[in-house]
């Protein structure tokens, strides 16, 4: 069986965009107004390939800027490739930003059916389903009232148990294994560990570099938009503490 994503060349190009001119600048520049320039562009990843199997969970690390999110973005489908092929195969479950779906006026219980039907279950899945998302997140007393009155660790261990309830095939998670206290952290990464065990394909960014070595089964480094190393996240690790 081949690779569930398959990345080649990868790159992404936004413009680059300046602060605006001042008025002396502005008017010296006058003449050019109408010149059919090129806009500069900023290339955020830059010939990016890499492969997943089922079942693997790719461990990516960098420092912020080096184009973790924005492959994530590529991988998700929210943002296309300047250039290069991206093939995702199955459901793809986003632990990014978490609650970004959840209406404050509607109770917690309405928001997690909500969110549970965009990612992939029927309502009558999502109902069945309610009574593991609500015992996980360890919010049972403040289900029923609306998500405006929670606090924001409720609001996001809501999210959490709902997105690894669905039945995701695979998981792009971005640092949200930091959601709650110390205990609700270690059953979010007890959850994971188990989702990847079952068979479920993850891609994993985090500055977290000890939750990416419990976790990953490989790991790339991603060094201002392009991968610097690839391999067991031991390796990597040590040699991007090296590097900072």
């Amino acid at each position: 069986m081949g690779p569930v994503i398959q990345a080649v060349n990868l790159t992404k190009r936004y413009p680059a965009f300046k602060s605006p001119p001042g008025f002396k600048e502005w008017v010296l520049k006058l003449p050019f107004a109408f010149r059919a320039d090129k806009k500069p562009l900023f290339t955020a990843l830059d010939s990016v390939s890499l492969s997943v199997k089922k079942g693997e969970c790719l461990g990516i690390i960098g420092k912020n800027g080096a184009g973790k999110s924005t492959l994530l973005s590529l991988l998700l489908g929210t943002s296309h490739p300047t250039e290069g092929t991206l093939r995702v195969e199955g459901k793809r479950t986003p632990l990014l930003e978490l609650g970004a779906g959840f209406h404050p006026d509607l109770t917690g219980r309405e928001n997690a059916t909500i969110v549970a039907v965009l990612l992939g279950l029927t309502r009558a899945e999502a109902e069945k389903k309610m009574g593991e998302i609500i015992t996980f997140s360890e919010i049972e007393n403040f289900v029923d009232a609306p998500v405006r009155t929670y606090s924001n660790g409720m609001y996001l261990r809501l999210a959490f148990s709902v997105a690894i309830h669905t039945a995701p095939e695979i998981l792009l998670i971005d640092e949200v294994l930091a959601v709650g206290d110390e205990s609700f952290q270690r059953k979010s990464e007890a959850a994971i560990l188990s989702l990847i065990k079952s068979g479920v394909t993850t891609v994993f960014v985090s500055h977290n570099l000890e939750a990416v070595k419990k976790i990953a089964h490989r790991v790339i480094w991603v060094h201002q938009g392009k991968i610097r190393e690839e391999g067991s996240p031991e390796t990597v690790v040590r040699n991007y503490h090296q590097f900072e």
